[in-house]
Formats: C-alpha cells, sequence, structure tokens
C-alpha cells in the first residue's frame, strides 16, 4: 500500500479550494529520477533543485578529477548521488511545494493513487459538509488551596530528633 501526501496550491482567501489542482505525492523509490534525474527535476518544474543538483554534481565530479580519482570511482559516485535523488525525489518535490506556498492537508495511504485520492476526498468532502463544530467554553480554572506552613515544596520542614 502507497503512502502519499496531499497538496492544495494556494488560492485567494474567499475562493474556494479547487480540488482538480491537488497534488499527490507517492512516497517511495522512484525509478525515473534515478535513471534521468536532471529531465525528471525539469518535467516536475523542479527548478531550484535542477540547480543545486547541477553544481553539487559538477563540483563532486571536477573534485574527484583533481584528486585523481579512478574512473571506476567516478562512476560509483555518480551512481550514489542518482540512487540518492531516486529515494529523496518525494522529499525533494515536496520541498519545491512548500517552498511555493503550497499546503499539505494530510497523508493518505491507498492501493494505487486512484484509490488514495478517492480515499482522500471522501474524508475531505465529508468535513466540508459537516457545519462547524460548536466550542465550548473553557472550564473554570481549578482552585489552588494554600499549601500549609509545614510543607516547603514537595518536603516536609524536618523535625529535631530526640
Amino acid at each position: 500500500m502507497a503512502i502519499y501526501t496531499v497538496h492544495e496550491p494556494p488560492r485567494a482567501r474567499e475562493a474556494a479550494p479547487d480540488a482538480e489542482r491537488f497534488v499527490f505525492v507517492r512516497d517511495g523509490f522512484y525509478f525515473w529520477a534515478f535513471v534521468f534525474a536532471p529531465l525528471w527535476m525539469l518535467w516536475r518544474r523542479l527548478w531550484l533543485v535542477l540547480l543545486f543538483y547541477v553544481v553539487g554534481v559538477s563540483v563532486l565530479q571536477v573534485g574527484l578529477w583533481l584528486t585523481g580519482a579512478s574512473a571506476l570511482v567516478q562512476s560509483a559516485a555518480g551512481l550514489l548521488i542518482s540512487v540518492l535523488v531516486g529515494f529523496e525525489a518525494a522529499s525533494l518535490r515536496r520541498w519545491t511545494l512548500n517552498r511555493r506556498s503550497w499546503e499539505n492537508l494530510g497523508v493518505v495511504s491507498g492501493d494505487n493513487r486512484e484509490a488514495a485520492e478517492r480515499r482522500f476526498f471522501d474524508v475531505w468532502l465529508a468535513r466540508k459538509e459537516i457545519a462547524p463544530a460548536r466550542i465550548s467554553p473553557a472550564p473554570p480554572p481549578l482552585r489552588m488551596s494554600r499549601p500549609s506552613s509545614d510543607i516547603v515544596g514537595l518536603f516536609p520542614e524536618p523535625e529535631s530528633r530526640r
């Protein structure tokens, strides 16, 4: 069962939410982000992430080249970065949505995206139909009794032993 986070785009205060524009981001490994990281970032419009990726990979590869690392070590470093991007692709996408002021509406799970969407919207629409709950008044504050003069803190005063 896959787990998704649901994000709503920014909107005007009076505007109704546009459920068509909600984004469901699946947790897990993204194969296409692993294989074609820069193209995947372009496709998802992760411009800042792409910039950090290009700068980071370039600095790493130049550093490895300047230290005289073998081609095997350079390839292994590139592969490890690709694996890292594959595993962190969902987090990178969520980070970008958060920077664009998208609101995280919650987490939902389902066998696939369609089931997760159905499950989320069933609960979301039910919440919209229910009238706002009445706020009950706060309970009266508890009255604190004055401590006896024998007690300081949690311990009684020491008595003299005879």
